[in-house]
């Protein structure tokens, strides 16, 4: 199968230079054109693809060619990008930047190749002139394979200022496709780990895209733009189906009986239930952690859940006081418990029904905020005292790639099972590891992470399950036999 979607890939040479601006701009842009357009980030941030989905009505995907593996990028763009008019994907960090000390894996540059997109660069010009020249030349002839099909000067100060620009640029020979000044109203909060989530301040998010949207059409030329997204090369892979991929998977091993020892909102995953299994058997409920505490999920995770047979339903701990009806797994992603840590304590009936939940023996898989939930405590406060652990912040942040193997058997995976994550916290847990360790972590830093008790696999450790969609049917396996 050939995927010929028209595509861009929004790239800059650092951090800061205003990636996200611009690619959720064009996003916003495009779609009041009345395209369909398909939003991407590469890496693993779950933040940018909530602005991503407020601007284009879809649901904002990642491409991390570390977690999943370069040969699942094109499938994973082509499942996200199907019946789509244009899609835009947004860089990582600087263009060339990846995972440390791993060369170009999981750079922007890297996934650009893989897609045979056209890459955008995005340029900081508020404190240079004639040097843009050098800088955009050593980005183009950097890497040959790489196709730099144009550039955007964003903190542009005058006409005067952009004059200077234009004129420096004319030697590399790089269209420039726009100009944007600095407009205060399109700028996002930031804090400990980032952008504030769109969860958290909706109102002002859909001001923000909407500004976005007007500074972007106002500055750069969509059509030139749309121009450069039809050049992209041909792709000749089929789209990523979570069903192929569950039942194409190793079947999972029988169940152990106890492991102790060892606008309107944007669009989302959630939506939708699935009723049975392809072999006929009736669904179970998996009930997956949602609101503005726990924001942070991969579309993918929740169709592999229903591909597997679960019924997934979304509820809110700052809200809700009890499980959805018929609850037989649970799944709490990540997100910001620290900065909601009041109310989520506040709601005790809530954390009595998952601790109780939890000791039944249910399957519970939680990753980072999940983790910290199902401790004891958060910065002194009582959450659902599932783990043995106590959660505080620090000023400290754990950021990076990992690569992983599953240390005890587990509801989500078997002793031996090797995964590469992400980590990205401010926080700690101590004791960091419980009796049985959910992961051994490889590499340079070998330690050991991570709780598994009873149904319960708990740890820092963002997974993308498309890696090994094995995890989402073992899982429905054991919320069906436990």
């Amino acid at each position: 199968m050939v995927t010929s979607v028209p595509r861009l890939v929004i790239a800059a040479p650092s951090s800061g230079s205003g990636k996200t601006t611009v690619a959720t701009g064009l996003m916003a842009a495009f779609a009041a054109r009345g395209l369909a357009v398909s939003p991407h980030k590469v890496g693993p941030d779950y933040i940018d693809p909530g602005y991503h989905a407020l601007a284009t009505g879809r649901v904002g995907r990642n491409l991390d060619a570390y977690m999943c593996g370069p040969e699942l990028v094109g499938p994973l763009f082509a499942h996200g990008a199907r019946g789509c008019d244009l899609a835009v994907v947004e860089g990582v960090m600087g263009l060339y930047d990846g995972a440390a000390g791993e060369g170009e894996l999981a750079s922007t540059a890297q996934v650009a190749k893989l897609l045979r997109a056209p890459v955008v660069l995005v340029v900081d010009a508020s404190s240079q002139s004639r040097s843009v020249a050098a800088l955009v030349h050593g980005f183009v002839s950097w890497d040959p394979e790489v196709r730099v099909g144009g550039v955007i000067l964003n903190k542009v100060a005058s006409d005067r200022h952009e004059a200077m620009l234009r004129e420096a640029l004319e030697s590399v020979g790089v269209p420039v496709l726009g100009v944007l000044r600095r407009v205060p109203q399109v700028d996002v909060p930031g804090r400990h780990l980032g952008l504030v989530p769109v969860g958290e301040r909706r109102g002002e998010a859909v001001a923000a895209v909407a500004a976005m949207a007007a500074q972007v059409a106002a500055g750069c030329d969509l059509d030139a733009l749309m121009g450069v997204a039809r050049g992209a090369g041909a792709l000749s892979c089929g789209g990523w189906d979570a069903g192929e991929a569950v039942f194409s998977s190793p079947p999972p091993p029988l169940p152990v009986p106890s492991l102790g020892a060892v606008p309107p909102d944007p669009p989302s995953a959630l939506d939708g239930p699935c009723p049975q299994t392809p072999d006929g058997l009736n669904a179970v409920t998996v009930a997956v952690a949602g609101g503005a505490a726990f924001t942070f999920s991969y579309a993918e995770h929740v169709e592999l859940l229903r591909a597997a047979g679960a019924e997934v339903v979304v509820f809110d701990p700052l809200r809700d006081e009890q499980l959805p009806d018929g609850t037989r797994g649970l799944v709490i992603g990540g997100g910001f418990p620290e900065v909601f840590c009041a109310e989520l304590s506040g709601n005790e009936p809530l954390r009595k029904a998952v601790a109780a939940l939890a000791e039944s023996g249910a399957p519970v898989a939680a990753e980072c905020a999940g983790l910290l939930y199902l401790c004891r405590e958060l910065d002194g406060l009582p959450m659902c005292g599932v783990l043995d652990a106590t959660a505080r912040m620090t000023d400290r942040l754990t950021l990076g790639y990992r690569d992983a193997v599953a240390v005890s058997d587990s509801s989500l995976a078997a002793a031996g099972t090797r995964m590469r994550g992400h980590e990205f916290h401010r926080t700690v847990v101590e004791p960091g590891a419980g009796a049985a360790p959910a992961w051994g972590v490889r590499g340079a830093e070998r330690r050991v992470e991570g709780f598994v008790q009873r149904g319960v696999h708990a740890s820092y450790l963002h997974t993308h399950w498309a890696s090994a969609p094995g995890v989402a049917r073992r899982f429905v396996e054991r919320c069906r036999t436990s």
